[in-house]
């Protein structure tokens, strides 16, 4: 059976959909840990890729237009690596990768965020991983902004880099390649 719309029911749709504004509101936001995500790739064996996840991540975000004071704070629960394999998995968390025991969080400490109007632009800052602290400069893309159903204000952000394990101390050579792609994807909410 084919499902038609008439034009007033497409426009009523169409208004009942968010709005999604080029630049955030300005205000403290906090992470939504259910909607946010820290994805890494890197080679194996030099012939594959493969993806793998941390699935606990929290932290803070101070939005002001183009000003100086855009700040971001994140914290991720290294246990929390996650590249659907049980064993790999633990392995990753051993000392001869992330040593999780002795190493249990990793952190992002912003010390320039810009982001003109067009979204897209650039965060630096301080990553400590693995007990090592190196700047870092991710590329950022605003997606969008918008009151969400619950009465909330929500603003999202894709951020980008690539970083060398072995700078932070992680030199098990184990097959797996030195250039690790990260990604976050990250939707916050306003306070």
């Amino acid at each position: 059976k084919r499902l038609t719309f008439t034009s007033a029911a497409l426009i009523a749709l169409a208004a009942s959909a968010p709005v999604f504004a080029q630049s955030a509101e300005k205000g403290n936001y906090k992470i939504d840990p259910v909607h946010s995500q820290a994805h890494f790739t890197v080679t194996h064996l030099g012939v594959s890729r493969f993806t793998g996840r941390f699935d606990s991540i929290k932290g803070e975000i101070v939005v002001d237009g183009a000003g100086d004071t855009n700040k971001v704070r994140a914290e991720i629960d290294v246990a929390s690596v996650n590249t659907n394999f049980v064993d790999r998995d633990k392995h990753l968390r051993s000392p001869d990768f992330f040593n999780a025991a002795q190493f249990p969080k990793m952190t992002f400490e912003s010390t320039k965020v810009s982001l003109p109007e067009a979204g897209d632009g650039s965060m630096s800052g301080n990553l400590t991983l693995h007990g090592v602290t190196k700047p870092v400069t991710f590329k950022l893309k605003h997606i969008g902004a918008a009151k969400d159903p619950w009465g909330g204000y929500r603003s999202g952000y894709v951020a980008t880099t690539t970083i060398k394990r072995s700078e932070f101390g992680m030199k098990f050579p184990g097959g797996s390649g030195d250039d690790v792609d990260v990604t976050l994807g990250i939707e916050a909410i306003k306070q």
